[in-house]
Order: structure tokens, then sequence, then C-alpha cells
């Protein structure tokens, strides 16, 4: 998992996701699209081709390149256990947002808030 962190933590590499995400598309397409050497392109694609997260076709004497939908799903299933975590959290965050608002309903603005308002 740690290899689709780096891989996807590089701004570049991440904004060639965020293009595949479109459609597949070659290097010098991409290289074009965001103001990059076509070699530069090449070594990013390299890096995420190492990771699994796009694949290769050769068409003629292009690469087509797109993304590698089996990596993504893995990173997905990964992330389940931190969205439930996540919702839990802002559960229990509503909570107690609903239970200071409803205090304060009842009692007026707190001492603190007064006293700042003034």
């Amino acid at each position: 998992m740690i290899e689709l962190f780096m891989a996807l933590a590089e701004p570049n590499r991440l904004q060639i996701v965020e293009l595949l995400v479109q459609e597949p598309r070659t290097v010098l397409d991409m290289a074009n699209r965001l103001s990059l050497q076509q070699a530069q392109t090449s070594k990013h694609l390299r890096v995420l081709r190492e990771a699994g997260l796009v694949s290769v076709e050769v068409s003629g004497q292009h690469r087509l390149y797109s993304l590698a939908p089996k990596r993504f799903k893995e990173l997905d299933s990964w992330l389940t256990q931190y969205r439930q975590l996540w919702k839990d959290r802002f559960e229990q965050l509503d909570e107690v947002l609903g239970k200071m608002m409803n205090e304060e309903k009842q009692n007026g603005p707190s001492k603190k808030r007064r006293k700042k308002s003034k």
C-alpha cells in the first residue's frame, strides 16, 4: 500500500491520474496538458505503472495509458475502515453540537460569548 501512496504523493503523478480518469491518453498528450517534458512524463508514468496504477496499450507507434482499476479498488478497500471511523466521529460531533445548541437555546448565550460581544 505504501508504494501507492508514494506514487500518488507527487503532484505531477496525481495530475496524470486525474487526466486518465477522463480517458486513456498518450504520453505526448499528457506532457502537453501538464506543460512537462515528454521524458519527465514518461518517468512519472513508469512510477505509476510500477505501482500498478496505470496500464499501457501499444497502438501502432503510440502507447496509450489508462488507469488500472484493480489497485484503485484495493485502495478503496483499505480506506473503507477509515471511512467508518470518520463517520462515527462526525456523528459524535453532531450529537455534541446538537446538545450545545439546545443548551444555548434554553439558557441563552454562555457568559464567555456575552463578554466577547461587549
